[in-house]
């Protein structure tokens, strides 16, 4: 009977479902939720803003796992790195904190084909993004002056775009082009800056890259003063990224 009761816990529904789930960690460098400037719009940091914007993924077997440079191990021990699916990460002024050793597990994990991973405004700097590009993901400027963008579905079958339409952000720190990373194999979002003058310019938003066997994507907007990670469309994007960088 001990046998028995042990075969039917092991079969249980609901310890497959434990197994079955997805993980997504997001990852911040903990500087907003000090920052004076971003307080009052992340007042528990970006990540939480993020992470939030992640529940709808938990009913269909996800989980969504808050990490911060600022807990043990940098936030990413052993055990949850090779545990997840998907790492978001969103850094601005401690990229150089970054262990080398924790950007070789990632790097190793995602050219395996065994995460996927999401940088988002600022991470362009960041030492995993940057291992993953293999370039100096630069910018030819960066400028908060009030400019606003468009951003435009430029590919709208592809599963990064599903049930996203054009839309606008009424401020946005201007990365101006070009970005010195390797050809995308996909741009699925573009954009179109306005400065505070009324002269436009293009810049693309949403970036798509295979690196080995991982998948990629970069997303542009995110400043840590404007509240993009609350926008609807914004957590709708990043919803459907989790889903198309996820190893298959």
């Amino acid at each position: 009977m001990g046998a028995t009761a042990a075969t039917a816990m092991l079969l249980s529904p609901d310890l497959f479902a434990a197994a079955a789930k997805r993980k997504v960690v997001v990852w911040s460098e903990g500087t907003a939720n000090v920052d004076p400037g971003s307080k009052n719009v992340y007042p528990n940091d970006i990540n939480s803003a993020i992470a939030e914007g992640l529940e709808p993924l938990e009913a269909s077997g996800w989980q969504v796992v808050k990490a911060s440079l600022n807990d043990p191990d940098q936030g990413l021990s052993d055990g949850l790195l090779n545990s997840t699916d998907v790492l978001i990460w969103w850094g601005h002024k401690k990229h150089g904190e970054v262990r080398d050793e924790l950007v070789d597990k990632i790097e190793k994990r995602v050219k395996a084909g065994n995460m996927g991973f999401i940088g988002t405004h600022s991470c362009h700097f960041a030492k995993p993004f940057k291992r993953l590009m293999g370039t100096a993901c630069s910018w030819r400027e960066y400028v908060a002056d009030g400019t606003s963008a468009e951003l435009i579905v430029k590919e709208p079958d592809h599963p990064i775009c599903k049930g996203v339409k054009n839309f606008k952000l009424p401020k946005i720190e201007r990365y101006g082009e070009p970005f010195k990373v390797p050809t995308p194999e996909s741009v699925p979002l573009d954009g179109i800056y306005t400065r505070p003058d009324g002269k436009t310019e293009p810049g693309r938003m949403g970036l798509c890259w295979t690196i080995e066997k991982g998948r990629v994507f970069y997303f542009t907007p995110g400043h840590e003063t404007y509240d993009d990670y609350y926008r609807p469309e914004i957590r709708q994007i990043f919803v459907n990224a989790v889903q198309w960088a996820a190893p298959k």
